[in-house]
């Protein structure tokens, strides 16, 4: 593999996860950018090269088996490898999503992109991973996942989804797992909470700009080699589980 970084984002032509890509990219690595809809990869790929980020499109349905062993395929010719990959893409799911009324088909749909979405990227890259220097996985949560925060007295969450919330809680379980597993490779694994971020996902109503939540995916991705593996951490530093 070359010196220069490789990344994958998921979930990467708008938002957070553009702002991600961007940020990695300002940092003279080369992008992946992982997106479904292809003019909308294809616009996000020309904008981050018009700020001189090493950028490409990379054609990825995180829902779909082929699309990512495709995606895994073509990194792998195209960039040689990877280094790093955070987790982005996501969905809310239908609303509205009260537990007692909630259809368990929205529960699928959610846990099928915000789990097994990232179940099935991260088991494809990690060949690739495993054959980098300082390899990272991010997967970008939420702090709505907390348990600890969900029951603490005081601490108001607002009208949350409960099929996203509990795909949030169900990611950060499954973090510590492969931190657990992966532990002595070299590889570091954590989540990271961006904080109440005006997205499409919340109609834009956040109080952080995509840019603010961008941060801690970025801080993430380029944690030394003696950094923390199987955390959970935002801006201000360790979130409770």
């Amino acid at each position: 593999m070359s010196e220069q970084r490789i990344a994958l984002v998921t979930g990467a032509n708008k938002g957070i996860g553009y702002e991600i890509a961007a940020g990695l990219g300002a940092l003279g690595w080369r992008i992946g950018v992982g997106a479904r809809d292809p003019q909308r990869r294809d616009a996000a790929v020309q904008k981050l090269r018009g700020t001189g980020a090493d950028a490409f499109g990379v054609p990825l349905d995180i829902t779909d088996d082929a699309s990512v062993a495709a995606a895994a395929a073509l990194i792998a010719e195209d960039a040689g490898g990877l280094d790093v990959l955070v987790n982005n893409a996501a969905i809310t799911g239908a609303m509205p999503q009260a537990p007692t009324t909630l259809d368990p088909a929205t529960v699928r749909t959610v846990v099928e992109t915000n789990v097994i979405g990232v179940v099935r990227v991260t088991n494809a890259m990690l060949p690739m991973l495993r054959a980098s220097a300082s390899p990272r996985i991010v997967n970008m949560s939420s702090s709505v996942g907390s348990l600890a925060l969900q029951t603490t007295p005081g601490v108001e969450m607002g009208p949350v989804p409960a099929a996203y919330l509990a795909s949030k809680t169900f990611l950060n379980a499954l973090t510590i797992q492969y931190a657990k597993e992966l532990g002595g490779t070299g590889i570091l694994i954590n989540s990271g909470c961006p904080g109440f971020t005006a997205t499409d996902l919340n109609g834009f109503s956040g109080t952080r700009s995509p840019a603010q939540g961008a941060a801690i995916a970025i801080h993430l991705a380029t944690l030394p080699d003696d950094g923390p593996t199987g955390g959970f951490f935002d801006d201000a530093g360790s979130v409770p589980w």
